[in-house]
């Protein structure tokens, strides 16, 4: 199974997220991720949202999400080339002389502690999903007491044509 991320551009009103999430279950579609955020136009919100699924589901899951109330657009982002972040918040089980031990296994993975407390600290990380798999890897020896992650956000890249970008 393929692995999708779709952009769903919606009215922001009451009860959108509910007929979005309705009809992924509806139709037997996992919701692996979605973030709901605000746009840059007024009145307008949108929802990424990770599932996975082949080729042709994910069209029909596409089409019936055009047919909903309040969706303005549908975007299959995996499509073509786009950025994707997470954020993670990572609680570890850490002693205050840990401290430099554990920002030289943060700190190349542009991490950092946002917190120190007597015996714990928590790591906050952005990055793709395997940079932040990665770095839970790494910090799992420690005790990981308590991982909140967000789920992805993600935008197409700016395409340039091949002939704009041989003349740069």
């Amino acid at each position: 199974m393929q692995q999708h991320t779709i952009s769903v551009l919606v009215n922001d009103q009451p009860g959108v997220l509910t007929r979005v999430a309705t009809l992924f279950g509806q139709r037997g579609f996992n919701i692996d991720s979605i973030t709901v955020g605000g746009t840059e136009e007024q009145g307008l919100s949108r929802m990424i949202i990770s599932t996975g699924g082949d080729d042709r589901q994910i069209n029909q899951l596409m089409k019936q999400l055009h047919k909903l109330i309040d969706v303005i657009s549908v975007t299959n982002l995996s499509e073509n080339p786009f950025v994707s972040r997470e954020l993670a918040l990572i609680k570890v089980t850490a002693s205050p002389s840990q401290l430099a031990e554990l920002n030289g296994i943060v700190e190349p993975f542009r991490a950092a502690i946002v917190d120190v407390g007597p015996s714990s600290l928590i790591v906050q990380v952005t990055g793709d999903t395997e940079k932040i798999d990665a770095l839970l890897v790494l910090l799992q020896s420690y005790g990981v007491i308590e991982l909140t992650r967000t789920g992805s956000v993600a935008m197409a890249r700016s395409i340039v044509p091949v002939t704009a970008a041989a003349t740069v």
